[in-house]
């Protein structure tokens, strides 16, 4: 757990120091002046950035949140336990078939046929041949004890590569076509885990296979046909520093428990690690102020006066609403902060030797966040939330404090 906090702080720390010297040229027209600004606008603009800033850190994500999986599953053993749908088998697919019916439809696009075809052919070869060769070494176990070729996951890679298939064809036409696409796509990866068939290291890792998998198919085939049956675009990936940073998200993070409280004077309750997931979103009114909210799902571990692990986890359902904050540092960093209040409700917990009934309180929280916008339409946010939580016992007065270290994936408006 340690190792993990230290990885999400370090990258953190390294975005922030790295946001502090980027001077892009935004809406504003304001230049470069530092020779590190200039080689990392450079370097932001090569192909090579362009081909893995999403992708890598997917990856690296997945191995990064491997020795957490469990605490990942655990929210799915207690809101979906019964879940059990195949509609995924197919979700995966649907990102494809609307591009070659676009394309059959005589929708430009930014591919001849040709060109397409062999840059999807070499983007499946390798995601096939990547994904099938993890899973026949690692010998992962799926959650469900199915079989061992959990990692990674293959119908997260598939819908991930047909996402990014169907972005680049057609990505020029509305940054709908990719908000849709990658939102399937995400969409596969939830029921995967939903279905119990993968783990969370799983479905990070597949997304960023598949992503690689399509940049690399692309790229190849570029160097076959040059500039052969392409149709060139203006490029949209301009920003405006001075925006509204109004935004939607998919909320996952690790929590930290800072406290714990006597549940009467017997019984001592702590919390270990956990995890949380939910959606976050506010809409701003300036390049500054806005009004938003946070729901999330959470479960943690519990040990019973320092020294009992039970094996039921300590559960919450939270809403909170308030103000968010948001600094542009550049066109494409934003700084940001929130301060929210709202309802939580405990679910009842069964314990080895009682039962805590079930309750609701109000519940405040805060945090600080560091923004990385990476097209028009979506980014990602590395948060570090504070929230001040009730007890769970009505025989105690003592109130929880707990962090959550996390990423968001966003779409922005």
């Amino acid at each position: 757990m340690k190792r993990i906090v230290l990885c999400i702080i370090g990258i953190c720390s390294f975005a922030f120091l790295s946001a502090q010297n980027l001077v892009e040229e935004d809406s504003l027209r304001v230049p470069a002046t530092s020779n590190f600004s200039k080689r990392l606008d450079r370097f932001s603009s090569s192909r090579l950035y362009q081909m893995t800033y999403i992708g890598v850190p997917l990856v690296v994500g997945g191995l990064i949140v491997k020795s957490e999986d469990d605490h990942f599953r655990g929210l799915r053993d207690t809101y979906l336990p019964q879940f059990d749908r195949h509609l995924d088998d197919y979700l995966q697919y649907t990102p494809a078939a609307v591009m070659l019916g676009m394309k059959v439809a005589g929708v430009q696009s930014r591919s001849s046929w040709d060109r397409m075809l062999v840059s999807d052919a070499f983007s499946i070869l390798l995601m096939g041949g990547v994904v099938n060769s993890l899973k026949q070494t690692t010998h992962v176990e799926r959650p469900d004890g199915s079989n061992k070729h959990s990692f990674p996951s293959g119908h997260t890679a598939t819908a991930f590569m047909t996402a990014t298939m169907f972005n680049k064809e057609y990505g020029h036409k509305s940054p709908w076509v990719g908000i849709g696409a990658y939102g399937v796509a995400t969409a596969t990866g939830l029921m995967r885990m939903a279905n119990n068939k993968h783990w969370l290291s799983d479905v990070l890792t597949g997304a960023g296979i598949g992503i690689l998998s399509t940049e690399v198919g692309y790229y190849l085939a570029d160097l076959i046909f040059k500039e052969k049956g392409i149709n060139r675009f203006a490029n949209e990936d301009m920003f405006d520093r001075m925006g509204k940073p109004s935004f939607v998200s998919l909320y996952l993070g690790l929590n930290i428990p800072l406290s714990g409280y006597d549940i009467d004077e017997q019984t001592e309750f702590r919390t270990s690690s956990g995890s949380s997931a939910g959606v976050e979103g506010a809409y701003f009114f300036n390049p500054y102020v806005g009004i938003g909210g946070r729901f999330t799902v959470s479960n943690t571990s519990i040990i019973v006066n320092k020294d009992r692990a039970e094996n039921n986890t300590f559960d919450a359902l939270s809403l909170c609403g308030g103000s968010y904050f948001s600094y542009p540092l550049s066109s494409r960093w934003l700084i940001g902060s929130k301060l929210l209040g709202g309802y939580v409700h405990y679910p009842q917990l069964k314990l080895t030797d009682r039962l805590v009934p079930a309750r609701n309180g109000f519940c405040f929280g805060s945090g600080i966040s560091l923004t990385f916008k990476a097209k028009e339409y979506c980014g990602v946010r590395f948060f570090f939330d504070y929230n001040l939580l009730p007890s769970h016992s009505k025989n105690s007065n003592e109130y929880m404090n707990t962090l959550t270290l996390g990423t968001s994936f966003m779409i922005t408006f």
